[in-house]
């Protein structure tokens, strides 16, 4: 299924993505499907409830629906970097970020190496739940930044909690996966990261984590590394590759995750940036006004404006 939250003017609603028209799965009235987190926590009886609502409710035309963030606030988000080409260049952006900031000379692209660390373990931080946009959402930047980034990622949404999570049971724990667009403020985050913790303010204002259009449930997507993703900057291509690169998988990190710490229904994954998946890897930065257009097979296109403010 492809499960979206939608407001036709009577507030955020569940709904599925038919051809053509959006389902209210919330006009049944069950309880397991006010919302994508009463969906999700009701797990595989919620999902029947929703197929069997799906097939019996009325539809709506899409244009009568606005998308909203598919889960507006969830349990938690977590960002992982696993993509080796992202992991080895990104550095070399920021350290010609550095001497732009400086007023220095640019020392130019040079290839990086991926850092042990990142072939052993999933690397990863936690992000604010709160800071949450959807598609079609416009992107105010903050006013501390000058330096505007999108990242390409897919997204992970846990269906089953669990604690200490076998590798060979982990996807019996995915809801489903969406399109991830981790907007960055690279100037506050390569400060702050000097300072050995973060990313904080780099990654943390509002909207500043762009999830969308849909969910689409884990059994449409058997093998989240066949995935093509596409991104385009006012129509422009400027990074096109797969997932199938990813040093570790979701498998991977949500075993390594689950470690003495409980998963919780409702929690996002991020992939990681995909490789070339940012303006960072380019030196090329968002400007005031871009419509960023996020594509992965089987999901969709995510699609937001940034705008500086005032």
């Amino acid at each position: 299924m492809k499960l979206a939250t939608f407001d036709a003017g009577n507030g955020p609603r569940l709904g599925a993505v038919t051809p053509g028209c959006m389902v209210d799965l919330a006009a049944t009235g069950d309880p397991r499907l006010a919302s994508m987190q009463a969906l999700i926590e009701a797990g595989e009886a919620g999902l029947e409830a929703a197929r069997a609502a799906e097939r019996a409710a009325a539809a709506m035309a899409p244009d009568s629906a606005r998308l909203l963030a598919p889960l507006p606030c969830p349990a938690q988000i977590r960002d992982a970097s696993t993509f080796p080409r992202h992991i080895a260049n990104a550095p070399n952006g920021m350290q010609r970020l550095l001497a732009e900031l400086a007023g220095e000379p640019d020392p130019g692209q040079a290839e990086g190496e991926v850092a042990e660390i990142y072939r052993k373990q999933p690397i990863f931080y936690i992000t604010n739940r709160f800071s949450v946009a959807g598609p079609e959402d416009e992107v105010l930047w903050p006013r501390y930044s000058r330096y505007m980034d999108y990242e390409l990622e897919v997204a992970a949404v846990i269906g089953k909690g669990g604690k200490n999570i076998a590798r060979e049971n982990a996807f019996d724990h995915v809801f489903g996966y969406t399109i991830f667009n981790d907007f960055s403020a690279r100037d506050a985050q390569i400060r702050e990261m000097a300072g050995w913790l973060g990313p904080a303010k780099g990654k943390s204002f509002d909207a500043g984590n762009a999830f969308g259009p849909v969910i689409v449930t884990r059994d449409e997507i058997p093998d989240p590394r066949s995935l093509k993703t596409v991104a385009r900057i006012n129509g422009r291509v400027v990074t096109d590759t797969t997932m199938a690169p990813m040093l570790h998988g979701f498998d991977d990190m949500i075993a390594f995750i689950s470690q003495d710490e409980t998963l919780h229904p409702g929690e996002i994954i991020g992939s990681g940036t995909v490789n070339d998946g940012c303006g960072l890897e380019r030196f090329e930065f968002l400007k005031d006004g871009d419509v960023i257009e996020l594509e992965v097979g089987g999901i969709g296109v995510l699609r937001n404006r940034v705008r500086v403010q005032g």
